[in-house]
Order: structure tokens, then sequence, then C-alpha cells
């Protein structure tokens, strides 16, 4: 293999091991929409991280975490739901970040590299920007597993057992946040949420706890990007892209074999 390839491949994998387990919870708490919300809000930290010539990755994940702790102050002292609040947020900062761009005249850049990714692309300080964070975010979902679980099953009851509840929530999107800047690279902007959706709930018919449905979010991810990255390699697609494509396609699969058993 190349050494763009196994760059791309080993970027692949060390994402997946991230989004598993966080995208097990956004399913279990239909945050869905949060994912995208932050994606959209990365197109805002590339465009200040090229203005201010500053590391990109920085900046995304310097503006994804101030969306994530500015849904969390709004949501408390507004009387807004949270979908109402999440799709101001989505597009507002869509539309910043569109608007950032367009002043950065004199700076080259990839957009459709930045919207859809770049993973044959991926750089050794990528990867390492990949796996430190990563090892970051999995030490602190090991920590907050538990209460977060607890917070995710009943909030109100978990604070009256005493969790922590609102500094778990921090934690949690903090590093959903970290993610997606971490994931940006590998599928791009646009399609980030969806790596983080589609593998979890692709085995969540088949999985009977939380942690079984974790392990298996991160197998289902790596199944995509290894597929993802062959369809690349053998038909020229783009490799983002593909990635989600065959990650659609276990979770058709997924899908089906609940329907085809109760039909028996």
């Amino acid at each position: 293999m190349d050494d763009f390839l196994v760059r791309a491949l080993l970027a692949g994998l060390g994402v997946a091991a991230l989004t598993g387990p966080l995208g097990a919870f956004v399913v279990w708490r239909r945050m869905a929409f949060f994912g995208d919300t932050l994606a959209h809000a990365a197109l805002l930290g590339v465009a200040l991280g090229l203005a201010f010539e500053v590391n990109l990755t920085v900046g995304v994940v310097g503006v994804c975490i101030a969306t994530a702790l500015m849904l969390i102050g709004v949501r408390r002292r507004s009387g807004l739901a949270s979908d109402t609040i999440l799709g101001i947020l989505s597009h507002g900062t869509l539309a910043l970040g569109l608007v950032a761009m367009s002043f950065l005249e004199k700076v080259r850049f990839d957009l459709l590299g930045y919207l859809f990714g770049d993973i044959l692309a991926v750089t050794l300080t990528d990867l390492t920007w990949i796996y430190a964070g990563g090892a970051v975010i999995l030490v602190a979902i090991f920590l907050i597993w538990r209460p977060l679980l607890s917070a995710t099953v009943h909030e109100d009851l978990a604070r009256a057992e005493g969790v922590p509840v609102d500094r778990v929530n921090i934690v949690f999107v903090v590093c959903i946040a970290l993610v997606v800047a971490t994931a940006m690279k590998v599928v791009g902007i646009l399609l980030v949420a969806a790596l983080l959706i589609i593998p979890a709930a692709a085995v969540r018919a088949f999985c009977r706890t939380p942690e079984q449905m974790a392990v298996a979010a991160v197998v289902a991810g790596w199944l995509a990007v290894c597929g993802g990255l062959g369809m690349s390699v053998l038909a020229d697609t783009p490799a983002g892209p593909s990635i989600i494509v065959v990650a659609l396609c276990l979770f058709i699969v997924g899908a089906g074999v609940p329907v085809f058993r109760s039909a028996r």
C-alpha cells in the first residue's frame, strides 16, 4: 500500500474508534441535530483559523466548544426548545463561516476539501492530532461513562442520586466538539455528523447493553472506513462520501434484519 493510503486508513480507524461510543450516546439522547450544529460551526473555525493564521484544528476546536457551551447556556436561560436553539446556532454559524470565508480573498484554501473531507491527504501531523486527541477523549468517556449513562436514562433521577449532571453534560459536549474537529479531515464538515450517527444506529438492534453498542458501533465504523477507502481506490470515488455510503449500506442491512425476522 502507498504511504498516503496507510495514513488514510490509520486516520479513519482512529476517528471511527472515537465516533463509536460517542455516537451511541448521540443516538440514545436523540442529539443527531447537535452533531450537525457543531459540524456547521466547524466551518467558522476554519475561517477564523485561516484569518488569524493559527492551526486550523485549534480554530475548529475552539469554535465547536464555544458553540456547545453556548447551547447549554442558552437552553438554561431561555424558554426556547432545544431544536429551535440548535437550528439557530447551526444555520447561524454556517452563515457566519461562509461570510468569513468570502473575506479571505488573499488566502488559498480548498473549500470542497473542508466540506467533504480529504482523508487521502492526511499527514503525520494530522495523525498525531487524531491519536493524541483521541486518547484524551477516550479517557474522558471512560471516566464519565456511568454518570453519563445514568443521566441519559433519567436525568432527574440521576440528579436525585447525586450525579453531577451539568458537569457530565459539559464534558460530553466538549468531547463531541473535539471529535467533530478531529473527524473533519476524514469525512468533511458536511458529513461528520453522519459518521457519528449512522454506525451507532446500524448496530442498535443487535446490542443488549450500552457497552455492546459502543463496541459494535466502533466495529461498524471501521468496516465503513475500510469499505469506503476500498471503494475510493477501486472506483475512483471521493473517499469521505464513500465511507458514509458504506456506513449507510450497513445501516440498511442492520435495519432490514429485524424486519425480516419479524416477518418470518
